[in-house]
């Protein structure tokens, strides 16, 4: 298991770890700002992918994603990239 996400909490997908409840919350809150204008959808849409873009950083990845991944992770500080990783990628998957 990773960062946090107690048993049964977490879902892993392949090589993708999945923190149920955080995820919810933060794509369904995600989802609730654009329902109700609080939120540009093209912004909501940044603001979504900012996990996925995160797991471009990962050690192996090739240079240029890695680039783009640590890039996008910068911009990202505003809205809450420091947090902790609703989806994640696992070094290992478990058979």
């Amino acid at each position: 298991m990773g960062e946090g996400g107690e048993a049964g909490m977490v879902l892993r997908v392949g090589r993708f770890e999945i923190d149920v409840p955080r995820s919810l919350g933060y794509f369904g809150g995600i989802a609730a700002a654009v329902a109700v204008g609080l939120v540009e959808p093209p912004l909501g849409v940044f603001i979504a992918a900012v996990p996925f873009v995160k797991m471009l950083t990962t050690p192996g990845a090739p240079d240029p994603l890695r680039f783009l991944g640590l890039a996008t992770e910068g911009a990202a500080q505003p809205v809450g990239s420091s947090g902790q990783g609703t989806v994640r990628l696992v070094d290992e998957i478990d058979e």
